[in-house]
């Protein structure tokens, strides 16, 4: 018998161990090469793990188990025959016992009924529960470790009708490193917001225009995202320091644009990257946020693809929000938060005119830069979106959507 031992390829740099997040095949299953037999969550992304070999499958991790880099995972019988008709092999069940019927006595309460374990307790008082309003799955009642675990305090008294069902579900590994990273981001950074609106009227009236042959000569929609990640390179190269990040006691300057793009993907937020932002034209940007908000919904998202950044965007707009205070998406100094578009009365040129209205808001991290630095960044941002023809496309749309 030729069997292979499968084992958790490294997902990248800096990764020592990953969660089975779902097993796609059961113990006991025939399996191609290269067919994905399990999803694993790394504190980056979540990623296929595909059959190295051909075979029956044999199971060594349950999901929910966080394994090292390295460990074998499942074993893969190489030498076992492909079953007829593609049918997973019968499994072969053990005889069932008879079990004799005894005459049984109706339970009844006894003196262990409602009583907690020492271990029990302890987890009871940690929570702030009181032992009677839990119900006991030990012998004869009695309240175990695992009860008092899975207990949740009262939501005040329970109404005569209705549900009031709660459930206990592990976070995945990602969601997991999500929420340190946020934590730490609030207690190790000095994050401060500022905000602005623009008029988006002007990037209307361009996308009236030329989004029909842009999507026609080019086969991507002309969105907003171009204009705003065009916005920031070029705010990014008046204030440096937005572009930078603390190391230690040193402060890293960049020359190169990477912008972070925050997408909604079946496993959360994901940020993948735009490189080199400032190479790019119009086409070049939508084509990207397409490729990369594509990848990440159909989980195919690599974690290569989401390292570095050095700044970000993130749209909330999207969902309907109005207004936010973006969280900064470290090492990095600052993002930038896009909303939704309202039309809102506004002075245009002495004139009170109903115009489309986005807030946007930047976060950023006082410790490295200023609020002359903030403030002038977001304003360079407001200038490109509400001139677009003279600051991003050099006084000749034609051409700069035609690249």
């Amino acid at each position: 018998m030729s069997v292979l031992e499968m084992k958790v390829p490294s997902p990248g740099e800096s990764i020592t161990e990953v969660e089975i997040a779902t097993w796609l095949v059961e113990d006991g299953d025939y399996v191609e090469k290269d067919q994905p037999i399990a999803e694993v969550d790394s504190d980056k992304a979540t990623l296929e793990l595909p059959a190295e070999e051909s075979g029956i499958i044999t199971l060594k991790a349950e999901e929910g188990d966080a394994v090292e880099v390295g460990a074998v995972v499942c074993l893969i019988d190489m030498s076992a025959a492909k079953p007829e008709g593609d049918a997973a092999p019968a499994k072969t069940e053990a005889p069932k016992e008879e079990k004799k019927v005894e005459a049984t006595a109706p339970k009844t309460d006894t003196y262990a009924t409602g009583t907690a374990s020492p271990a029990a307790k302890k987890v009871l008082a940690e929570k702030g529960i009181d032992a009677s309003t839990v119900k006991g799955t030990g012998k004869d009642g009695r309240i175990t470790k695992d009860d008092a675990v899975k207990a949740v305090p009262s939501m005040g008294t329970q109404p005569a009708n209705g549900t009031r069902g709660t459930e206990r579900k592990k976070m995945s590994m990602l969601r997991r490193k999500v929420a340190q990273r946020l934590v730490a981001v609030k207690n190790e950074t000095a994050m401060l917001t500022t905000f602005n609106e623009v008029n988006m009227q002007p990037i209307f009236d361009l996308r009236s225009q030329f989004k029909e042959d842009f999507k026609a000569k080019h086969g991507v929609g002309l969105g907003f995202m171009s204009f705003f990640t065009l916005a920031v390179v070029r705010a990014l190269k008046l204030y440096p320091d937005v572009n930078s990040m603390i190391d230690g006691d040193f402060q890293i300057k960049h020359d190169f644009q990477d912008i972070s793009i925050a997408v909604s993907g079946p496993k959360g937020l994901m940020v993948p990257v735009i490189r080199n932002a400032e190479n790019l034209s119009f086409r070049g940007v939508e084509s990207e946020v397409k490729r990369l908000a594509l990848r990440a919904r159909d989980g195919q998202i690599t974690v290569d693809e989401m390292t570095g950044g050095t700044f970000t965007i993130t749209n909330g707009g999207v969902f309907g929000s109005m207004l936010s205070t973006p969280i900064i998406n470290p090492p990095q100094s600052g993002i930038l938060g896009m909303h939704n578009i309202v039309n809102r009365p506004m002075a245009v040129n002495g004139e009170v005119k109903i115009q489309p209205i986005m807030y946007v808001a930047l976060s950023y991290d006082h410790r490295i830069v200023d609020g002359r630095e903030s403030v002038g960044f977001l304003v360079a941002v407001k200038e490109a979106l509400e001139n677009p023809v003279e600051l991003l496309m050099d006084n000749n749309p034609t051409k700069a959507l035609e690249m």
